[in-house]
Order: C-alpha cells, then structure tokens, then sequence
C-alpha cells in the first residue's frame, strides 16, 4: 500500500501526527493508497519553510523565475501520461478527460503564468509638480485550497499565479484526490524549484485545510469548493483581513432559444450536463427551451443520454466515469429520491448501476434527466454536482431570464440563440459571472473567472489573479 507524504521545504515528509487516511479508488471502491492526516504541526512547518524561502524566491529576476514556471510545465506536459492515470485512478473520470483536458491544462496553467509574470504592469500618473506610481508587491505566504473534481487542473491554476507574483505557497489539494498534487512536488524539484517555495500538506479540511486559513503569516487565501466551506473560511480570515478568493457552487441555467444552431447546441447540451460526471462547477444543470423548440430537444436529448457509455474509467472508449466518492454517491442518489417526491419524472437513468467484475464495488450513477418541477422546488434550487440535469420549457425571454436567475447561485450561464440583439441583452442582464453565448467551457485564460451571489467572491484568471496575489501600494514623488 503506497502511502502518499507531505512536500514541506522542497522534501517528502510524512505527516508528524504519524496518522493517514485512506484513498480509495472510485472505479472499484478499494483502498489503492494512504493519504497524510496533516494538522496545524505540518502547517505550521511548512508556513516555515515557506516564509525561509520568501526572500530569495521574491527577489529572483523575473526572467529566471519565467524558466523555472516554464520548467514545472514542460515536467507536467513530459508526465501526461502517468498524471493522467494517476488521475484516472484518483478521481473515477475517464482517462480520455484526464490525457485531453486536465493535465494539458494544468502543464498550460504554468505556461500561461511563467509568461504573463514577464508583462504585468502598474499604471503611472503625471500631474504638475509630481509622478505617482504604482508597485504591486507580492504578498508573502499564502494559502491555496483545491476541490477534488479537477484536482491537478485547479490546483496549479492557483498555484502558478501565485508563483509567478512572486509569493511562497502552502497548498491543500482534496484529501479525496491527492494523487496528481503529491506527484507535482517530484516534477517541482526536477524543475529545480527551490525548496520551500511550493509547500503541500495533504489531509482533510476542517483540520489541515482550517490549519492554513488561521495561521497568521499565511497572508491571502485562494479556495474553490462547496458554498458551504467557503462561508466558514470567510468566518475565520474576515476578522484577520486577509485576501480572500472563493470560488464556490454553481446551478447554472443552459438557456436554448428555438433559432440556435441545433445540432451544435445539441451536442454541445449533452457534454455541459455530464462531462467528468456532471462534477464540473461550470456544468449546466437546469436547461430551459423555448417551447416550440422542448419536444424534439427533449426526445433527441434523452436519446443521446440513453446512449452515453458509463464504465471503466481505465478504457478511452468510456463517456462516463465513475462518481468520486461513496459519501458523493449516495448525495447524488438522494437527490435523485427528492426530484421523484418533488413531482419530478425521470425520462432516463435515475438509479445506480452495478457494473461486472473488479468494477462491481465502483460509484456509478445512470445519467439522469428529469423534467416537470418548478423552479423553487429543492432539486432545482441546490447543487447536486453529479450526472443530474433538469428540463423544463419556457415562453418568452423575460421567462427565461426570470428562470435563470432565480437560484441563490450565480457562477455560468449559456445561451443559445442565433439573435445577436438577444445575445447582448439577455448576456448583460444573466446573474452570473461567466456567460457562455453558443459555446460551452471555451476558456480564454485572460478572462477574469468566478461567479456572484452565492457562487463566491472574487475573480481568478489573468491579471486579476496576479492583483490578488499582490498588495498595491501607490507612492508619489514631487518633481522639487
């Protein structure tokens, strides 16, 4: 049994506590590996080796610290494939996922950050008698927090910008899926990382995660996960003014106008309800049609669903994995009791599936579609995140918006319609912090990205990221 250690100070180390937990493999429910059960003595060393490393590391000219981001991408893109079994493995989605979409994009994390740290700027401002200025330093020691259903893809999208802004790190990856996380810090010291400069401490949140939120020298706080954890962070940091980033839940509306590109949208509908089992923040979980449009949308969507290969995450010819955990499988399940109760009918799936052979333990879940319940009803009011979508029609395009808004949740929205004049209108007035207008995940990694309401604070991606992991300070200078 492999046990899986800490990155602290550049070194592998196991936990002080000398307790692990058990990482178990969703595709077949058995114990594969022993994950660190870290607390505030591990936080704490690795605050230390952090803060020792912070001098140097903030002060190395910026072209050397381009090549050693630069390094750590081309490490990650030289191990695809072993990230992306590792992944598979970790995490239950298809291995297809993990080789086309999460390493590639976590090597890209890197790549787009080492080469942005080279081009930002501060503005300058001349008046009579004087120049002002602008210096954004880096913070210190911060503290980036992961979820586990897209593990190594957003933990580097924390962990480059704040690298390249020239801070020190102590990361948390899920203690559900640790596995890509702890093969970065051997890619890290092959780069020739600096030891100290990226620290990882494995183990679950209200322990090793609530460990880095409080420690005093841990100067910002970058989190993505559940709504619910983000509140408690914002209850611990607020009071110690730190710089909070929360990416948080999502229950995004998929808005489908009868004049879209159907076969476009069609295709594009099924991939934004169920790619990596629905466990995407960015997923569309409640799509609306235009009435004239519902019954063959309805008809040709269930056929699609109905059609899609659950299986073995391990065969590239598998459409759905594995859902990541028991505890996720049995939610997700509930919810799916819940929709039925609230008045819902299932068109397709809504039950587990067992599947054969050394699979038989695994976590799967039939891609579910549900049609018939009001807006205000629990299914369609919190996050499921799992292979669940509801469908419903609508009328007009104040209907639509007023469906579309009426969550507690504000992260993505998509819109389908080929009426440019609708586009703009229904896009500036959606309450949501990423609109997606015939297309679904085409990320620009330039865009600011997070949500509103209860979907988080603060915007992550491009020079927005770099400002949070800076602090601004504007100095003026009189010419006499």
């Amino acid at each position: 049994m492999e046990k899986l250690l800490n990155y602290i100070g550049g070194q592998y180390v196991p936990p002080v506590s000398g307790q692990y937990l058990e990482n178990i493999a969703p595709a077949t429910g058995e114990v594969f590996s022993l994950v660190p059960d870290s607390g505030p003595e591990d936080v704490e060393a690795a605050v230390q080796a952090a803060e020792a490393a912070f001098p140097a590391w903030s002060a190395l000219p910026l072209e050397k610290r381009h090549d050693l981001l630069r390094a750590i991408s081309d490490g990650i893109a030289t191990n695809l494939e072993r990230l992306a079994q590792a992944e598979c493995l970790d995490s239950g989605k298809t291995i297809t996922a993990a080789r086309t979409v999460d390493i590639p994009r976590a090597a890209l994390n890197f790549k787009f950050f080492a080469t942005a740290l080279l081009h930002f700027a501060s503005e300058s401002y001349h008046m009579p008698g004087a120049l002002s200025y602008t210096l954004r330093q880096p913070l210190g020691v911060v503290g980036g927090i992961s979820p586990w259903n897209l593990p190594l893809y957003l933990f580097t999208w924390k962990i480059a910008p704040a690298l390249a802004a020239g801070n020190c790190v102590v990361g948390k990856p899920s203690e559900v899926t640790p596995y890509t996380a702890y093969l970065l810090g051997e890619i890290c010291n092959d780069a020739g990382l600096p030891p100290g400069v990226l620290n990882i401490v494995h183990g679950l949140g209200p322990k090793a995660g609530e460990a880095i939120v409080r420690h005093p020298k841990v100067k910002a706080i970058s989190f993505t996960g559940s709504t619910r954890a983000g509140a408690e962070i914002a209850r611990i940091a607020a009071p110690m003014f730190k710089k909070l980033s929360l990416e948080l839940g999502g229950k995004n509306p998929n808005l489908i106008f009868a004049d879209c590109d159907y076969e476009h949208m069609l295709e594009t509908t099924v991939a934004s309800s169920f790619n990596n089992q629905g466990q995407i923040c960015l997923c569309g979980s409640r799509i609306y049609v235009e009435r004239p449009l519902y019954e063959r949308f309805r008809r040709d969507f269930v056929a699609r669903v109905q059609a899609m290969r659950v299986g073995d995450p391990a065969d590239p010819q598998t459409r759905l994995g594995a859902v990541v955990s028991k505890a996720h499988f049995d939610k997700i399940l509930t919810y799916i009791e819940l929709a039925q109760r609230e008045g819902g009918r299932v068109l397709c799936g809504g039950h587990a599936l067992q599947l054969p052979g050394r699979l038989a333990g695994g976590y799967y879940i039939a891609p579910t579609v549900v049609e018939g319940l009001p807006l205000e009803c629990r299914t369609n009011q919190e996050e499921i995140f799992g292979p669940v979508v509801t469908i419903a029609p609508f009328d007009t395009d104040e209907e639509a918006l007023a469906l579309a808004n009426g969550v507690p949740y504000g992260l993505s929205a998509t819109l389908w319609t080929n009426n440019l004049r609708r586009a703009h209108h229904l896009s500036a007035h959606l309450q949501a912090g990423i609109v997606w207008v015939n297309c679904w995940l085409l990320r620009d990694l330039r865009t600011p990205f997070g949500g509103v309401k209860q979907s988080g604070v603060g915007r992550e991606g491009g020079w927005e990221a770099l400002r949070f992991f800076t602090e601004t300070k504007s100095v003026t200078i009189a010419e006499r």
